[in-house]
């Protein structure tokens, strides 16, 4: 796999990871944001929120993913027909 495209993948990956704290923080601000609206905050409100925002990772992490295994998926054949030139 290439360097470059292994490393955006990576990037990708990294940028969607929520640390504990940032869980925490989203947790409060879906909190403020229900009570702003009149509404209870609750652990199922919470949770479908963290799903779509899993899912919305999911899909970029997926086409990052994607990208790669399109741009390396012939690299074996590539390597193999190199070695196979060199001795002939």
């Amino acid at each position: 796999m290439d360097e470059k495209h292994l490393n955006k993948a990576e990037g990708v990956v990294n940028e969607v990871k929520w640390t504990v704290n940032d869980y925490a923080e989203r947790v409060k601000d879906y909190i403020r944001e229900q009570k702003e609206k009149n509404e209870a905050p609750s652990k199922e409100g919470w949770l479908e929120r963290a799903k779509e925002n899993m899912k919305d990772a999911w899909e970029d992490t997926k086409d990052a993913a994607s990208d790669v295994w399109e741009k390396t998926k012939d690299w074996t054949e590539d390597v193999k027909a190199e070695i196979r030139k060199a001795t002939n």
